[in-house]
């Protein structure tokens, strides 16, 4: 699907070099933001990413529903295939299609439970066993300490990388060595990797505040 090209290409592969590899099976990373920054195309990005080179991914919404974030990957796909001129473009959004499931958890509060046993009825029902998962609008504020250290030991144990999304606010204290803010600052010994969106004069910044 992904040409070699297009591959060499995409600013994901810089931003893997900076994270020393990209994620990693087992590991956690964690995306933060304001509301409204960009943190869900940050997310579609790393997981078309994926999906464009054969990579299965799962796709957890907490705030939109499963059409919403549908028309957000074809948005985003389409952006990139006007960028870089992708061939076959039917095809690869097909393909892309076959490899993601998306899933919503809008209005039931999301459990390291439910995820276990939603990754185990996609693998017996579906036969669909994802690389990659991504939780858009994980709860930071009401999570504690033994759900992040439960998620990792899934990711571990089923042999995934899984993302998240964190709202911050303006307010919120820095409490941490790395510059982390809360609610994240407490989970920082579970998560691998930790990237900030900053608006900059009409631009997005991406600071990475934790890599392996």
């Amino acid at each position: 699907m992904f040409t070699k090209e297009v591959n060499e290409r995409s600013p994901l592969r810089v931003f893997e070099k900076s994270i020393h590899g990209g994620l990693g099976k087992g590991n956690l990373g964690v995306v933060m933001s304001r509301a409204g920054v960009g943190k869900t195309a940050f997310l579609i990005g790393i997981a078309l990413d994926d999906l464009m080179r054969g990579r299965k991914v799962l796709h957890f919404s907490s705030k939109d529903s499963v059409d919403h974030v549908r028309e957000f990957y074809d948005e985003v796909f389409e952006d990139l295939r006007r960028s870089v001129h992708l061939d076959n473009a039917a095809q690869t959004r097909l393909d892309v299609e076959r490899a993601r499931m998306i899933h919503t958890y809008r209005g039931i509060p999301f459990t390291v439970e439910k995820l276990r046993n939603d990754l185990a009825f996609y693998k017996e029902h579906v036969h669909f066993e994802p690389e990659a998962v991504i939780i858009d609008g994980f709860d930071f504020v009401g999570a504690a300490e033994t759900d992040m250290a439960s998620l990792r030991d899934l990711a571990g144990s089923v042999g995934i990388e899984i993302w998240l999304s964190a709202l911050t606010h303006r307010t919120d204290e820095i409490s941490n060595e790395r510059g982390i803010p809360n609610p994240v600052a407490r989970f920082e010994p579970w998560i691998s990797v930790v990237v900030n969106l900053e608006p900059n004069e009409g631009a997005i910044s991406l600071r990475l505040l934790k890599d392996h």
